[in-house]
């Protein structure tokens, strides 16, 4: 049973999302109407056929109709358009601040331009401010193509550095360790990028250890496996690195059988600075509230966890102190009142 004055809680109070794939925010709508404005047919026939296209059970599965769903995004103002109504959906979740992803070599690769791409986003970005929203972008690398191609695609991010404030690494994990990009991880380092990576997902712990000691990232992506080895555990909890976790992702894609076994309370009792993220909630079943919310449904965290996670949110960001002193006294003054 649901209670609406943790629901209403977890509505009204202050956060960020730091792990949200921009593409996986698309909406059948909007597909559907970026296809028809760019002359593009669909292999669905309907937004109905096309969401219950949706119903796969592991990771390559989604990945297959991820980039099918990407490939309706021809334009900057595509790009405008998908960044906007994520951040209105954002805002409605009362998200301050987030950092997304954006894939270029999904789009590069089949000729759009870099440029179509960071325009459109970054501008997105500039009127999320209007909203009250403060964005940041990071440039995500396909970890099942090679190094040499993401040194490519880094190539592309030079000219547009002042708009960019990290370096992701997704798509397939399993059989795609982090150490694959030890050398672009390094050359953006030395660039002024933030880096983080997802580890641990579907991985094996060892992918974590690689993330931390041979990419030397800032930040962890979904972490889930890391649970499996308690000297790991001591050393994330020891370095005060945050892991960006998506509970609906984890259970749609079975990283987590049952919701219930979600392994968020057991990070918090360690001492992980974990955060909830909604990932791609158009193909997941939910924006970051509702991330909250399933959770907090079971019993499997209450008001003072959802507090926690909100600071680690903040404390986790890729902002600077003066920021992060802002987003935080707005979260303590909510909990105050609430």
């Amino acid at each position: 049973m649901s209670d609406t004055s943790l629901d209403a809680f977890v509505a009204g109070l202050p956060k960020a999302e730091l792990h949200l794939h921009i593409e996986g925010s698309l909406e059948p709508e909007l597909m559907f109407e970026l296809a028809r404005r760019n002359g593009i047919a669909l292999p669905y026939d309907s937004i109905e056929a096309l969401r219950a296209a949706y119903n796969f059970s592991n990771l390559q599965d989604f990945l297959d109709i991820y980039y099918t769903g990407a490939d309706v995004l021809r334009t900057e103002a595509d790009f405008y358009d998908l960044a906007m109504a994520y951040f209105h959906r954002a805002v409605a979740d009362n998200v301050r601040h987030a950092e997304i992803f954006f894939d270029p070599q999904t789009h590069t690769d089949r000729g759009i331009p870099y440029a179509f791409v960071i325009e459109g986003l970054s501008r997105a970005a500039q009127d999320a401010e209007t909203l009250g929203l403060s964005v940041s972008l990071i440039h995500s690398f396909l970890r099942h193509l090679s190094e040499e191609a993401a040194f490519e695609s880094l190539a592309m991010a030079v000219p547009y550095l002042d708009r960019i404030i990290g370096v992701g690494l997704d798509s397939s994990e399993i059989g795609h360790p982090p150490s694959k990009f030890a050398n672009v991880f390094a050359k953006a380092r030395e660039l002024g990028l933030k880096l983080c990576a997802h580890a641990g997902e579907e991985g094996p712990p060892a992918y974590v250890y690689e993330a931390l000691d041979v990419l030397h990232i800032d930040r962890i992506d979904h972490g889930n496996r890391s649970l499996e080895d308690p000297v790991l555990v001591e050393h994330i909890v020891r370095e005060g690195l945050t892991l960006t976790v998506c509970p609906l992702s984890n259970h749609k894609l079975c990283v987590v059988k049952d919701l219930n076994d979600h392994p968020i309370p057991d990070m918090l009792k360690k001492g992980l600075r974990a955060t909830i993220n909604s990932d791609d909630p158009a193909y997941f079943g939910g924006y970051v509230n509702d991330n909250f919310l399933s959770l907090t449904r079971l019993g499997l965290i209450n008001r003072a966890d959802c507090l926690t996670l909100a600071r680690n949110s903040i404390n986790g960001a890729f902002l600077g102190d003066e920021r992060k002193a802002v987003l935080i006294t707005e979260i303590e003054a909510f909990a105050a009142e609430n």
